[in-house]
């Protein structure tokens, strides 16, 4: 079976591209957004980039031709904008750093 045809896959992203997407554009609010809600916020971004980085190691380390290959389509994409799969989360974890230091001033 391919890594793609695995219903748990296809649940898992399902699911992490929609909290992803409706936190996005929830995220388009943030400025209107007071502490708590600002705290509340970045918290399910760092959950949501801790599945999506826990759902990358899954292709990372998986067998799979489809799984191996997106991989590697994910790599030249990133590397095209001089990107790795781990600075584009030490990216987003910086961004959501500033975001908490800019809360509690």
């Amino acid at each position: 079976m391919s890594f793609f045809d695995s219903e748990i896959v296809q649940q898992e992203a399902t699911k992490l591209f929609q909290d992803y997407q409706a936190l996005m554009q929830l995220g388009s609010s943030y400025g209107k957004f007071d502490r708590d809600g600002k705290k509340l916020y970045i918290e399910q971004m760092e959950s949501i980039m801790e599945r999506y980085r826990v759902f990358m190691k899954r292709f990372e380390l998986s067998e799979d031709f489809t799984a191996q290959l997106t991989m590697e389509q994910l790599k030249t994409h990133l590397g095209q904008f001089g990107m790795t799969p781990q600075k584009m989360f030490d990216q987003m974890q910086m961004t959501l750093d500033r975001m908490k230091s800019e809360i509690r001033e």
